[in-house]
């Protein structure tokens, strides 16, 4: 019975497993598929049959604004040049990522090892926030920006990623920083250390899987963000980040679907680089606090 059910559970993973990335596949197998296959035959035809399909680089090279020796870009083509995109977006997404980062690693050791009034309150108003929709803030927000300058650049897009992902990267740090054995900080004061000491020197380095797992986190949304540059970026493409540059190939080429998945295909690589990098700490920030010692 035991065994049984073992393998209704594989079976399930599996059938999950496949259907997940089906998708991903077809986008893969149609983003080297010349214009006239892809709009003839879909990408399945290719994948039971590639002797009998045609293979290309072009809506890369396309995309990226690099074509082949001899290869003419047809007209209207010669701006997409996704590579601005994808520097544009790591541009936002790193500061994004390492600034509410630091700032939580600040707020969850003083709610778990400094005594101060309210802190009790303070924290549930902060973990509290995790439920303000982020739709509801936009408006408002936009309209400080525009009042102080901020509005169309990174530095707006940086502070609304920093003020959005606070509240959930203070939980997670707060659940491991809070585990953490208190003899390390007795044997440190008696040392003489500050708790800036304490923070820089211990916390930090001991934190590095709840760090790695909200930094996987908060990297994949804000690369695969489109709202909030679409809210607080110009539509100057010079500084659009590869969201938006494919929400504008969507537009402009939307029956050029050969180009589309070059496109979505290129914007899939560093975040599944990210992930797999990050894979083994990912879970044991994940795991982290779960079990109290």
């Amino acid at each position: 019975m035991k065994k049984a059910g073992t393998m209704l559970v594989y079976a399930i993973l599996i059938f999950l497993t496949v259907a997940w990335l089906t998708p991903t596949l077809g986008l893969l197998v149609s983003s080297f598929r010349p214009d006239n296959e892809v709009s003839a035959t879909g990408w399945w035809t290719a994948a039971t049959h590639p002797t009998e399909s045609t293979f290309t680089l072009d809506n890369y090279r396309t995309v990226l604004g690099l074509p082949a020796p001899g290869q003419v870009i047809q007209r209207g083509r010669e701006n997409i040049n996704l590579l601005t995109a994808v520097v544009n977006t790591l541009a936002v997404a790193v500061p994004a990522t390492v600034i509410p980062i630091l700032i939580a690693a600040f707020a969850a050791y003083g709610f778990a090892w400094i005594r101060f009034p309210g802190r009790r309150w303070l924290f549930i108003l902060t973990i509290g926030l995790m439920g303000v929709p982020l739709q509801v803030s936009l408006i408002p927000v936009l309209r400080d920006y525009i009042k102080i300058g901020l509005n169309g650049t990174y530095l707006g897009v940086w502070l609304a990623h920093t003020g959005f992902g606070l509240p959930l990267a203070v939980y997670l740090l707060y659940n491991y920083i809070s585990t953490l054995p208190k003899d390390i900080f007795e044997s440190a004061f008696i040392d003489g250390a500050t708790h800036f000491t304490i923070f820089v020197r211990l916390i930090l380095p001991l934190s590095a899987p709840a760090l790695a797992s909200f930094a996987t986190f908060q990297f994949l949304w804000t690369w695969n963000d489109l709202l909030v540059p679409l809210v607080f970026l110009s539509s100057n493409q010079g500084s659009q980040v590869l969201t938006q540059r494919l929400l504008g190939l969507m537009g402009s080429f939307g029956q050029d679907w050969h180009l589309l998945t070059a496109g979505a295909f290129i914007s899939l690589l560093l975040p599944l680089a990210v992930f797999f990098g990050l894979q083994r700490y990912f879970v044991r920030g994940l795991m982290a606090g779960s079990v109290k010692q």
